[in-house]
This record gives C-alpha cells, sequence and structure tokens, in this order.
C-alpha cells in the first residue's frame, strides 16, 4: 500500500488564460479535511508502488464530469471515442504558479471550467486536472487513475500522464524535495506503463511534428513557461538510466 503524508495548506496565486493548473488566490472549501482525506472509490494503486510515499486523494468525478471529458477528447483528439481511458506513452510536467496543494486539488473538484477563462471555455467545457500533484515538501497527491483522460496539455492529453508541482520558478522556486520526487514517480510510472517520453510542459508545442501530437483544432495552441528547463533537466538526471526521450 501506499504511505499516506500530510498536506500542506495555504493560498494559490492566479495566472490567466492558461491551459492547465493554475489556482485563484481563494478557493471555497466546503470541508478542508475532506479536500486531502482519500476517498472510499480510490483506485487501488500496482503493488509495486510501495516505495513511493503518495497520498490517494480522488478529485470529484460524477457523470457530468465524466460526459464533458469525452466530448473534450472527441472534440481535440479522437472524434470517435466512446470512453476516457487512455494507453500512458508520455509524462508531461507541470507546475501551479500557486502555493497550495490543498487549493490545487480543491479548485479541480469543479467539474466546469471558469467562464472568465475565455480561451479555454471555447475549447471545451471540462475542467483543467492532472493525475499527480507534488507538494513543496515532496509529497505526492494521486487525484486520478493514470489511465483516465485528464485535460492538461494540448496535444498529448490523449496519451499523457499530467504531474503538477505546486510552485513557480521565480517567486515559490521548486523545491529539491520535489525533484527527488517528481523523479522517483517517474521510475515507478516508467516500470508499470509502456513510457517513452519525458516533457515538460513548456516542451510541448515544438513537440506538434510527432506522431504522438494529435491536436485536431490548429488554432487551439499554447505557449507555457512551466516547469522551465532547470526543473527538467534536474528530473532528468535522476532517470537518466531510464533513456526516456525528450523532445
Amino acid at each position: 500500500m501506499w504511505i499516506v503524508a500530510v498536506v500542506v495548506a495555504g493560498c494559490s496565486k492566479p495566472a490567466a488564460h492558461r491551459d492547465d493548473v493554475r489556482v485563484p488566490d481563494r478557493v471555497e472549501l466546503r470541508d478542508a479535511a475532506a479536500a486531502i482525506e482519500p476517498r472510499a472509490d480510490a483506485v487501488a494503486p500496482a503493488p509495486d508502488a510501495a516505495a513511493l510515499a503518495v497520498v490517494d486523494a480522488p478529485l470529484a468525478w460524477n457523470d457530468d464530469r465524466a460526459a464533458l471529458t469525452l466530448a473534450y477528447r472527441r472534440a481535440h483528439s479522437d472524434p470517435d471515442a466512446t470512453d476516457l481511458t487512455i494507453a500512458p506513452r508520455v509524462i508531461v510536467l507541470h507546475y501551479t504558479s500557486g502555493s497550495s496543494a490543498t487549493a490545487t486539488r480543491a479548485y479541480f473538484d469543479n467539474v466546469r471550467i471558469e467562464a472568465a477563462r475565455t480561451e479555454l471555455a471555447r475549447a471545451g467545457a471540462v475542467n483543467v486536472s492532472a493525475h499527480f500533484v507534488v507538494d513543496r515538501d515532496g509529497t505526492i497527491y494521486r487525484l486520478q487513475p493514470e489511465t483516465r483522460f485528464a485535460r492538461h496539455c494540448i496535444g498529448l492529453n490523449h496519451i499523457a500522464i499530467g504531474i503538477e508541482n505546486v510552485g513557480d520558478e521565480t517567486t515559490l522556486p521548486l523545491t529539491d524535495a520535489q525533484v527527488a520526487a517528481d523523479a522517483a514517480l517517474v521510475r515507478d510510472l516508467a516500470g508499470r506503463f509502456p513510457i517513452t517520453h519525458l516533457l515538460g510542459h513548456h516542451e510541448v508545442m515544438k513537440f506538434r511534428d510527432h506522431p504522438y501530437y494529435r491536436e485536431r483544432d490548429p488554432h487551439y495552441t499554447n505557449d507555457k513557461p512551466d516547469p522551465g528547463a532547470r526543473f527538467m533537466a534536474r528530473v532528468r538526471a535522476l532517470v537518466d538510466d531510464l533513456h526516456l526521450a525528450g523532445l
């Protein structure tokens, strides 16, 4: 079983017009404790994940969210899709531009994208999410199954696992603990899925010529800075023996 650790609470800062996890300053929590407690519908991890310190804290899921996610998948990657199952081949690392894992987790519970995020709303109604969030102390939170389609990265959602890191490059630089946690998580995921590529979100638009990249709307692109070349270089150095490709 995975080891349960303690979540760090706090507030996050907004960043407008971003197609990934960017949490507003203030998030209303109906029950702050429930936001970090494992739920009854948590999916059991693979046995060989036992060495990782991971909190299983599934985001809110219902029929409405499933339908909106499937509509997004059909619009952007596969018009004939009938389910939300993916076969992961890529891991994409991100940062949240916020200071709170709790706020990020709570923000993901929103089923629909904020109307104020007009560019994202134009591309689909379902909210953004990720599969994992890594807190600043290195605690890893598993938010949904690795094989479920999630909206975190244009062009690769149909094949990518998304890992968000609490912080940014300037105000809250990502930590040594996050470097180590990301590397350990990448190593675990590569041991359980046929992962071939490890990318930073900032690298994805340069990946558009690769056969993995699939976006049906040619005008739907972005320019992301996260998590940055420095962070990616440090994580890649720790998993170099896995021979995962980059750009």
